[in-house]
């Protein structure tokens, strides 16, 4: 007898398929000019971390420095995202005009974060690691 496939199941294949393999897969599958806001994105977290690892974390692009969590970054339906930790707190001023949450940065694609901002956080996160 054949098993009939529930909606559950066939979501989870499709999670499955769906799910990215490497920034680069993440990147492709996003809009164009979210992309380029990312793909700046990543290069500044490469520059302030170039010790840091690449990967996928909670299937978005991430990552890790001597195997922990350093950062990650995403698109969403009407935002990207840069995500830093708690590392926000500690740049209140400089993220005046940005919509935060607890360890996010949400900003528009047609707006990216300054370079030089990303490379504050990236480096203060690092320095509070130890």
């Amino acid at each position: 007898m054949k098993r009939k496939t529930t909606s559950t199941r066939r979501k989870a294949k499709l999670a499955k398929a769906n799910k990215p393999e490497t920034h680069d897969h993440y990147l492709a599958a996003v809009t164009e000019d979210k992309r380029a806001a990312l793909q700046k994105l990543r290069k500044a977290i490469k520059r302030a971390a170039p010790k840091a690892e690449e990967c996928i974390s909670y299937q978005v692009p991430a990552f890790r420095l001597n195997g922990k969590f350093l950062v990650a970054y995403g698109a969403a339906k009407n935002h990207c995202a840069f995500y830093p930790g708690t590392t926000i707190k500690a740049l209140k001023d400089d993220l005046k005009g940005y919509d935060t949450g607890k360890g996010t940065i949400r900003f528009s694609a047609d707006k990216p974060l300054p370079a030089a901002l990303v490379r504050k956080l990236v480096r203060l996160r690092i320095e509070g690691r130890g």
